[in-house]
């Protein structure tokens, strides 16, 4: 029985490698696979997962607006596949990962998502709340904070290296940039960012 996979972490702790190191496992042995990504992130190339080891493979891209239930079905009856595999899982609507749960009930294909868990806010992304509630698994890959313990949360920092407190949940390129943290450190910085705001504020 094929299953839906959830593969979460925070930023730098090896998502789209260890994806491509799944569909290299698969396509080395004759599977046939089919690959997506979110069309929002092309930071690398639109259309291309892109680790930072420098591993790179071609992929669909989706957006709010793709079927991914008629995508996948009619790739399949062209060539069997054997797992589909979506990287920047978080950016999945709800009703695309119910679609991707069908796949795996109703096609019997495995389905294996990678993506974040949280935002800079540590608020869930919808993609990652409906993944977290009907995966049939859940697994947890590790990144390390800067003091050394299991970092967990996703810091966004400006250009000088401060922690951004506001703005929308999602930020393709600019000047902002993301670290992962430990929860204790993430939650010291986002305090100390808003105090000098407050402060900045009193002062105006």
């Amino acid at each position: 029985m094929a299953k839906l996979y959830f593969y979460y972490a925070s930023m730098n702790a090896g998502k789209s490698t260890t994806l491509l190191q799944a569909d290299f496992n698969y396509r080395e042995r004759g599977m046939e696979t089919m690959l997506w990504t979110a069309a929002l992130d092309d930071r690398y190339g639109a259309g291309q997962i892109t680790s930072r080891i420098g591993l790179l493979a071609e992929a669909h891209k989706f957006d709010p607006e793709s079927d991914l239930w008629a995508a996948v079905s009619d790739e399949h009856r062209r060539r069997p596949l054997a797992c589909v595999l979506i990287d920047e899982a978080q950016f999945l609507s709800k009703d695309q990962v119910f679609a991707l749960a069908r796949l795996a009930d109703e096609a019997d294909i495995p389905v294996l998502c990678y993506g974040l868990r949280t935002d800079f806010a540590a608020d869930l992304f919808p993609g990652s709340a409906a993944l977290l509630g009907i995966a049939d698994a859940l697994v947890e890959l590790k990144a390390v904070c800067e003091c050394g313990r299991k970092a967990t949360m996703n810091l966004r920092v400006d250009a000088a290296g401060r922690a951004v407190v506001a703005g929308a949940q999602t930020e393709i390129g600019g000047n902002d940039r993301y670290v992962a943290m430990c929860r204790r450190h993430f939650m010291a910085k986002r305090r100390a960012a808003a105090d000098a705001l407050q402060e900045a504020g009193a002062d105006a």
